[in-house]
Formats: structure tokens, sequence, C-alpha cells
């Protein structure tokens, strides 16, 4: 060793026992910052409900592209689905917790907007899943099905199935406020080539997208007119429960059952016929996407703006003439859930 290099050595000791030496207050003050526990990029994911395996899905994609990215992903829900209070509760929680964005699939189209510009005031990019928001504009962009397409395109199937009869069409409902249930609704309805308040509509049931609910609805719809010969239902879960109904009824053979989803137990339920036709939406994508966004514009400050279309499919094994459809082998390698 030098002599140069003898008393670099000697001064870097010094300064060591100098640092030891302060009181730790000052100590800390010299001292580099150590890196915070949770640093980085926050993002917020806020589903309707946990146990719905539409959503368990798309927090199951959101987590894994948060991984991919290298952030940290915070996960909140509803109690049920309906549950505003629930999710601005969760929002506001994420506004405190530092998120750079927050994906929300709210549970009512028009609830949680002051929660939402809270977020969008503190510089939070807000983004919705699945749901889109009434306005659309209240959050920054929409990664979504168009959901009165899939509406459509559940219509036109039933209407094909059902082929020359007379319908007696029996609607099972979601969650009034929320545009998913309004735009399948009135998709369905164009599709099928009818108006609201047209005759063939025989009734409407609320299920919430729940299966106990479809299956009361179902039985309650069937009791009032059991010459029922299709069935609209909002999701699969509710076309389960109406399935049960109908077996109980001995009409699970006779009525035209139509869904939206496409969980991979839903094209199981078409694949035994339980279902004739479902429509497949893609949630992976929605929650990959979504994730993207806020991490582009943590780095880099470009936001999302628009509705984002993640696309549908028909799903059924008995196709028609003019309608575009896939089997339920090609379901199958598709599904979620």
């Amino acid at each position: 060793m030098t002599r140069t290099d003898r008393q670099t050595s000697r001064r870097g000791w010094l300064a060591i026992a100098l640092l030891a030496a302060l009181p730790s207050t000052l100590a800390a003050t010299l001292a580099p910052p150590a890196k915070a526990a949770g640093d980085g990029i926050l993002v917020g994911l806020v589903t309707k409900t946990e146990v719905n395996p539409y959503f368990v899905a798309l927090r199951r994609s959101a987590e894994a592209e948060a991984r991919a990215r290298g952030v940290r992903l915070i996960a909140r829900a509803g109690k049920f689905d309906g549950d505003n209070e629930g999710q601005v509760a969760a929002i506001e929680t994420l506004i405190s917790a530092g998120a750079k964005g927050i994906l929300i699939t709210p549970n009512n189209s028009t609830g949680p907007l002051g929660a939402i510009e809270k977020a969008r005031r503190a510089g939070i990019v807000v983004i919705a899943l699945d749901t889109a928001t009434d306005p659309a504009d209240a959050v920054d962009a929409t990664y979504a099905t168009d959901n009165f397409q899939a509406g459509v395109k559940q219509g036109q199937y039933a209407r094909k199935a059902l082929g020359s009869k007379q319908p007696k069409l029996a609607m099972l409902d979601g969650t009034p406020g929320g545009t998913v249930d309004t735009f399948r609704h009135n998709g369905f309805l164009q599709g099928f080539g009818i108006k609201e308040g047209d005759a063939a509509i025989v009734g409407k049931q609320i299920t919430n997208g729940a299966q106990d609910k479809g299956q009361t609805g179902m039985e309650n719809l069937l009791s009032a007119h059991p010459d029922i010969n299709v069935v609209y239902t909002i999701n699969e879960p509710a076309a389960e429960g109406a399935y049960a109904a109908l077996r109980a009824a001995g009409r699970e053979h006779d009525v035209v059952l139509t869904s939206i989803d496409g969980g991979c137990l839903g094209v199981k339920y078409v694949k035994r016929g339980a279902i004739g036709a479902t429509v497949m939406q893609f949630p992976a994508k929605m929650a990959k996407a979504g994730v993207d966004a806020v991490v582009d514009y943590a780095k880099n400050g470009t936001k999302p703006s628009g509705l984002h279309d993640t696309g549908s499919a028909t799903i059924t094994d008995h196709p028609f003439p003019g309608l575009e459809t896939h089997d339920t082998a090609w379901g199958l390698s598709k599904c979620w859930g």
C-alpha cells in the first residue's frame, strides 16, 4: 500500500468513527436516506365483489401484470354486488395510500363519482374496468367489453334458436343503476328484434347476478307465466340458477336459455346443453391493459382516454347460419376462472 493509499484509508476510517460518535438524529441526517418500504408505483384495484369468479379472474390478472411490471397492487372490493359505500371507502383508502392509479369496476355507474373526482383532483389516473361510469368521461378511460354489442349477440342467438315460435320472453336482469345491466338488457332486445314494452316480454326479475336470486327469479316467473320459452340472463351465475328452476319444472329442454360472461364453468354449461349459448368476455385483457396504463402514466405522464373495447365472442355447439360463433372446445381454451 502506498503512502497516499494509507492516508486515504485513514481518512475514511476517521469519517466512519466521527459519524458513529455523532448523536443519532444528526447521524441520520448526514447518512444516505434508506429506501422506504413499499416505495415505488402503487396501483389500486376496486372490484364489485371478491367472490364472483369474473372479478376473481380480473384481480388475478391484475396481480400477475403488477408482478411482471415490478409494481405494487392493492385490491379491494365491495361486500356485495351493489355495495357502493364499500367502493367509495376503498377509493378513499387508496388515495391516502398514495396510489398512482385506480382501476375500478363500479357497482353503480354514478355512485362513486364523487370519490373518483376526488382521486383525479389528487393527480391519480382513474380507469373503469368492465363497467362504464355515467357519464363515461367521469374516469380517464374505460377498458371493457362493449356490453351493448355483447347483448346484441346474445339476443341474435336467442332469436335464431327459438325458430318460428312466438316468443314468451323472461328477463333475469342484474343490478339496477349499472351500465352493464342497462347495456346488456337493451342490446339483447335489439338483437332479438323487439323494443322495451313489447308484449313478448312476459316478465322481469332482478338477480344482482347471483345464482340463488336467478333461481328464485326464474321460479317466480314460471309460476306466473308457465308458457315462457326463451330466457335472457345477465350473467352465468344467474343462468345457472335459472337452469335449476327450469329443470325442477321439467322445462329445461324446451326453453332457450342464453347468457353472457364466458367463464370456464359457463362454457361447460353450454357444452352439456344447460345453456344454449354464452357471450364470452376477456377480463384478463381489461386488467392487464389497465395496469399497464397506470404504469405508463406513473413513468412518463401519458394518460389513457376513451373506451377500449376488449372484445366478445359467442360460444355455442349449435351454430346458425349468419351468426359468427365459436364452439365450446375453442371456448374452453380461452375461458377464464
